[in-house]
């Protein structure tokens, strides 16, 4: 659990370097969270559905529990990226790329996919487990 909640731990630290391990349990243990907050909040404070005079009609808002979760969460996710572009020896500001439509999300998503540099780079040591010979392909 404890590799989970490690972004949060560094939640603003934009130095550094994040493996591809950090950063898809991060992805996951997100996932999880807002899956689970968002039926506590269709169960807590209504649901998703509701009827209109043109038959039922979904809506797509967040809910109180998931939007503190997004707002408690924005800063540490916004760092793990940067510092997940940092493994791979990219700046963080191509986060900004998020705001691109389709290519600049397909280009972030190879980039957080990718293997990290096994040694030093600019932005520091590798983190552990990623030095050179002790990740397993």
């Amino acid at each position: 659990m404890k590799d989970f909640l490690k972004p949060y731990a560094r939640f603003a630290q934009f130095e550094g370097r994040s493996d591809r391990k950090e950063f898809w349990q991060y992805v996951l243990f997100y996932v999880i969270a807002m899956c689970i907050l968002s039926m506590l909040d269709n169960m807590l404070f209504g649901g998703a559905y509701h009827y209109t005079d043109d038959g039922w009609d979904i809506s797509y808002d967040r809910g109180i529990l998931g939007g503190i979760f997004w707002l408690v969460s924005l800063v540490p996710w916004i760092a793990l990226q940067i510092r997940r572009l940092h493994d791979t020896n990219k700046t963080g500001w191509l986060v900004l790329f998020w705001w691109i439509p389709i290519i600049g999300w397909i280009l972030l998503l190879i980039w957080y996919c990718a293997k990290g540099d096994p040694v030093s780079n600019a932005y520091g040591e590798p983190p552990e487990g990623s030095q050179l010979g002790l990740e397993p392909s």
